[in-house]
């Protein structure tokens, strides 16, 4: 169902059967990891006209994992990362 680079490829899969009979498949919550939890590699100071998958693709080689870097910041909106110039951001081990 996803990609072994995704945020959700090891989450549970779980089955939901409707009072008509109908299997309806999804994935369970994905709840953040506490960024105090990851192994921190780097850390790197925002600047102008910084976004979050230009950095994923520089610091982790694939533009689509800018999730870890929002999981190492604690962030659930992506684009607060980047909205203030010189905030300081934590780039942990890959996850994958």
């Amino acid at each position: 169902m996803f990609d072994h680079t995704s945020r959700y490829y090891e989450l549970e899969t779980a089955t939901l059967i409707t009072a008509e009979g109908r299997h309806l498949s999804y994935k369970r919550r994905r709840f953040l990891p506490q960024a105090e939890t990851l192994s921190r590699v780097l850390e790197m100071r925002v600047k102008e006209g910084d976004r979050l998958d230009t950095l994923a693709a520089d610091l982790l080689g694939d533009p689509e994992q800018y999730w870890q870097i929002c999981d190492a910041n604690n962030a659930m909106n992506p684009f607060d990362l980047t909205a203030e110039i010189g905030r300081t951001l934590h780039i942990a081990q890959t996850q994958i």
